[in-house]
């Protein structure tokens, strides 16, 4: 099977290198291209983009159906599949000045763009708590052609945008940058809202809007990381016995569920009034602001989470078969900035007695988000390109 998986990727590659190189001899355009997998880093960018800089096209390659179509910018199904909008987005990459990019592209191997060109990797998480890039545990398994293949894409980023020294050095190993020039410490789009006041008010009043029962309950938010294994497995259970907290937690608090798409699928609420499924919800942003208490595990989402100074727990229930298999770094224990559970138990228990250490939450959250300060959007934009500084618009208009 990978040996058919690398027949594939290398026969893609080489037809959309061949599809590329023929428009790369039409002229530059003044345009931005936005490559998109995951929505909260890149829309603030592009609203504020639109606004900021006259007669420049915006360019949205959707890869996850994340963005609506709008009169500000043109959106492109960017899947093989749809061969006119996939044809077209490699015009756009080809003739564009501006690249942006926030996850991983096999094709940005095959991509020589021109020298006028920039390329920025705006990475989809604040921090890292799992290991990827060079450094994934699965790169033992993979062909040298595969790894190559890796590092061609990575020698594509002329810039990769940080919010701290912590997440800088982490990107240095796992995409094997050297150069510290190329790192853009501008701050991290996606925490400007955790920064606006006015923002989280309205979040928080839609959030009381839509979850009445949280005006006289605490609010537990349950939010796993994505396990991409998981993705066409039936078979997989909520690891968290909803019985055991329904009966010790029902009287003062709700429980939000964010599951896995494979256990979205065919969850079924027995405890309507205590639990909510919130898989489908829009806006994460609106579910943190709403919560007092994390349960997590090896997401991104605490990162954020963070910089509202309130108690999380990291529920690790297959900590050590993760740790062998998808990877995390040795002081994952250590560092993250709540206690452990590894069970439902546990989790009962750490709720009920409210020890949690918010020091050492804003400590986490200082160091992860050293950058990030309110106005990192406007950061980049201006560092991206070479505008004058403006004022605190952008508390205006995250």
């Amino acid at each position: 099977m990978p040996m058919f998986r690398e027949l594939f990727i290398s026969i893609y590659l080489f037809v959309f290198k061949l599809i590329f190189n023929f428009f790369n001899l039409i002229p530059l355009q003044n345009k931005t291209v936005f490559i998109v997998s995951f929505k909260n880093n890149l829309d603030t960018t592009i609203n504020l983009l639109d606004e900021l800089i006259d007669n420049h096209n915006i360019i949205i390659l959707d890869s996850n159906n994340v963005f609506q179509k709008s009169s500000n910018y043109t959106v492109l199904n960017f899947k093989p599949h749809n061969i006119i909008d996939f044809l077209t987005s490699i015009y756009h990459l080809a003739t564009a000045r501006h690249i942006i990019i926030d996850n991983y592209y096999a094709f940005l191997s095959v991509t020589n763009f021109k020298t006028e060109v920039k390329c920025t990797q705006l990475w989809h998480a604040v921090g890292a708590m799992k290991l990827f890039g060079l450094n994934d545990m699965s790169n033992g398994s993979r062909s040298e052609k595969a790894i190559k293949r890796f590092k061609a894409v990575y020698d594509r980023f002329d810039s990769v945008v940080v919010g701290s020294r912590k997440m800088e050095q982490i990107f240095k190993a796992s995409f094997g940058i050297e150069d510290e020039t190329r790192f853009l410490r501008t701050g991290i789009p996606r925490t400007d809202f955790f920064f606006n006041d006015v923002a989280k008010q309205k979040a928080m009043q839609q959030f009381k809007d839509d979850f009445p029962l949280a005006a006289d309950r605490k609010v537990i938010l349950y939010a796993p990381t994505y396990r991409e294994d998981q993705l066409n497995d039936t078979s997989i259970s909520l690891q968290m016995n909803l019985d055991k907290m329904y009966k010790q937690l029902k009287s003062n608090y709700i429980l939000l569920l964010r599951l896995h798409p494979a256990l979205n699928n065919h969850f079924i609420n027995k405890y309507p009034g205590f639990v909510f499924n919130v898989s489908e919800y829009e806006s994460i942003n609106t579910l943190l602001v709403g919560s007092d208490i994390l349960i997590t595990d090896y997401s991104s989402i605490p990162f954020e989470f963070a910089i509202l100074n309130k108690p999380m727990i990291f529920y690790t229930y297959d900590l050590d078969t993760y740790g062998a298999t998808r990877g995390l770094p040795d002081n994952y224990m250590e560092s993250v900035p709540g206690p452990i559970a590894y069970d439902t138990d546990d989790i009962i228990q750490l709720i009920k007695q409210e020890q949690f250490d918010l020091e050492k939450v804003k400590h986490f959250a200082n160091e992860w988000n050293e950058y990030s300060q309110g106005n990192s959007t406007q950061n980049l934009i201006e560092s991206l390109y070479a505008i004058p500084k403006e004022t605190e618009q952008i508390r205006e208009h995250v």
